[in-house]
């Protein structure tokens, strides 16, 4: 039994990736949360032909405590989207306070549920919540985990439209670490399953690299004021979400990419650390999914000089993400 659970399930991300947990037959219950709408939403996917069991609930009468208990893995896209000229800050001053009071919830009512976080700022958020859950006396570094599988998805495409053959897209994996924005996003294009092209232009690299970090950009201009990645990231995010739900039956060997606090592996932290040249209290790597969560988080390995200059700059940014989201919760009276 799973009781899988969508904490702003009637947005732009929330709907597609809860049709897409819908369709998981490893998903017994699926309970939705928003503002508005959810009944609806839920009264739609429940019609579908999946094991799963919908809910939907609103804030009136309990409706959050209701949603969360129970459950064991909770994903949470609440939020505002990004718009065109909008600001890191600006949507981390709109998203920040969504993602405490439902890391309040999650503390309170199912302070042992995997929580995956898709709300913008990830390498913000993913700090808040685990303040929050440290101020309650329920943080479990190992079950806490920002969705950072969108930027392997698109570098994983990417690369498969520079090799010419799109088909390969399923089968090509990247590397990427770091954080879950900009300059803080690091493709390992040398350590990829299919390498590119040989003697490719510098040119074409860096415009590889610069659409991998920025491809949200890409889809926030052509929507046009319509919003920012929602389908893509509804996919991603279920990706992630029934690795975690394959390791939580017991499935071994499972590897994913995830912004991760380095509390969740102290033996992994310390190589990563010393790649690094500086400590972090959270990093996205590949790592290990286990019953328990994260397993392992695995070192950067071998990088080019191209690559540990992207390093280089993610750091001192990602510095600054975290602490901007820790400040948030301890300066604040909860």
């Amino acid at each position: 039994m799973v009781k899988a659970v969508v904490l702003g399930a009637a947005g732009g991300i929330g709907q597609p990736l809860a049709l897409l947990l819908k369709s998981n037959p490893l998903i017994t219950e699926l309970a939705l949360y928003d503002i508005v709408n959810t009944p609806g939403v839920a009264a739609d996917l429940a019609h579908i032909a999946t094991p799963a069991k919908v809910q939907g609930f609103l804030p009136a009468d309990d409706g959050l405590t209701k949603t969360l208990t129970g459950a064991d893995v909770v994903v949470i896209p609440a939020g505002v989207p990004r718009k065109p000229g909008m600001t890191r800050d600006d949507l981390f001053k709109i998203n920040a306070g969504i993602v405490r009071d439902l890391a309040n919830g999650i503390a309170k009512s199912c302070p042992n549920a995997f929580v995956l976080v898709i709300s913008n700022p990830v390498n913000s958020t993913v700090p808040i919540v685990a303040e929050v859950l440290k101020k309650q006396g329920v943080f479990n570094p190992k079950r806490l985990f920002g969705v950072t599988t969108l930027d392997v998805v698109r570098a994983s495409t990417f690369v498969s439209e520079i090799l010419g053959d799109l088909s390969l897209s399923k089968d090509i994996v990247v590397p990427v670490v770091g954080g879950h924005s900009g300059v803080t996003i690091v493709p390992l294009l040398s350590q990829s399953s299919h390498p590119l092209p040989a003697g490719i232009a510098q040119a074409d690299y860096d415009t590889l690299v610069n659409r991998i970090q920025f491809g949200g950009d890409e889809v926030v201009k052509a929507k046009n004021g319509g919003g920012s990645a929602t389908l893509s990231m509804a996919y991603a995010g279920a990706e992630f979400a029934f690795k975690v739900i394959r390791a939580l039956k017991g499935e071994k060997g499972i590897i994913a990419p995830s912004y991760v606090s380095l509390e969740a592996d102290a033996e992994g932290a310390a190589a990563l650390t010393k790649e690094l040249g500086q400590e972090l209290a959270y990093f996205s790597s590949n790592i290990e999914l286990g019953v328990d969560g994260v397993a392992k988080i695995s070192p950067l390995g071998a990088l080019t000089d191209a690559e540990k200059t992207l390093i280089q700059a993610a750091v001192p940014e990602l510095a600054k993400n975290i602490q901007t989201g820790v400040n948030f919760i301890t300066e604040a009276r909860l």
